[in-house]
């Protein structure tokens, strides 16, 4: 069995508009695990073959060849004929609204076909894609798909980078301080949060804290009794919250994580200093 999982960073512009690319590849015939809650995604199956996504609260959907998968609010099952050959990108909040100009709560825990976003410009980069040779490849033909995106992805910019330092500076941050920093009004901020990540700041703290606190368990880099001290109420409150954001306990985390839970966190956390700590840290 071969499964590889390579990342690749975006470039000056991208950067913008996507969190990480990544070139993901399984063969095996048929391909089942379970992915921790995130951004958003745009992702290029390049291989024959259905795939479907168990989203949190219930909701099966099966995903079109070239999709966005709408900002999780949990942990979704991914099944998958194999053998499967994908390439994708995280979309960043500003990206988000870049790409759609829609609301991102509105695309939360839902997938959609790419062509409803991207039209033409999809189809071409898919058939550019089969073609490449390796990630780096790949990465070129994406980029310049989205080129022109980069100054709509800008206005955003500085609302996004507000939100991710509220969220960077304490584990369990207050609503009112992220008010404070970006001086809109509380219902303003509740309102862009909503529309950029697909749901409210309360949620969003709860989600990054539970992913910060996953990626330092599997990496060893603190136990469970220091994380339970960085907001949660107790142990029970502990293992909830990362459960529901991760798919898995904090002991399975630790000793036995899943396939996609070592790759990605491996992966993203290679890549400290070049990315954006939220990103790398989640």
């Amino acid at each position: 069995m071969s499964i590889t999982l390579d990342y690749a960073v975006p470039g000056a512009g991208a950067a913008e508009i996507f969190t990480l690319f990544y070139h993901f590849r399984a063969d095996v015939p048929r391909f089942e695990d379970t992915e921790r809650a995130d951004h958003a995604q745009l992702r290029f199956r390049l291989s024959p073959g259905g795939a479907t996504y168990h989203f949190a609260g219930g909701s099966v959907q099966e995903a079109p060849a070239h999709h966005v998968v709408g900002p999780t609010s949990g942990a979704m099952r991914v099944v998958a004929e194999g053998p499967v050959h994908v390439f994708g990108a995280g979309i960043t909040p500003a990206g988000w609204a870049a790409i759609t100009g829609a609301s991102a709560s509105s695309f939360l825990n839902h997938v959609v076909d790419a062509h409803e976003l991207l039209g033409r410009a999809i189809d071409d980069a898919a058939d550019a894609l089969m073609q490449a040779e390796g990630t780096a490849g790949m990465v070129a033909i994406v980029e310049a798909m989205i080129a022109g995106l980069t100054a709509r992805a800008r206005r955003q910019s500085s609302f996004v980078a507000q939100v991710d330092a509220w969220l960077a500076a304490n584990p369990s941050p207050e609503v009112d301080d992220l008010v404070a920093a970006t001086g809109l009004s509380r219902r303003q901020v509740e309102r862009r949060c909503n529309a950029l990540y697909g749901a409210p700041p309360k949620l969003l703290a709860r989600k990054y804290r539970a992913l910060k606190a996953a990626v330092a368990l599997a990496a060893h880099e603190a136990d469970p009794g220091a994380l339970i001290e960085r907001g949660f109420y107790d142990q029970s409150h502990f293992i909830r919250e990362v459960k529901q954001f991760t798919g898995l306990t904090p002991v399975q985390l630790r000793e036995q994580p899943n396939l996609l839970a070592q790759l990605t966190i491996a992966g993203r956390h290679s890549l400290t200093g070049r990315i954006n700590p939220m990103i790398s840290e989640t």
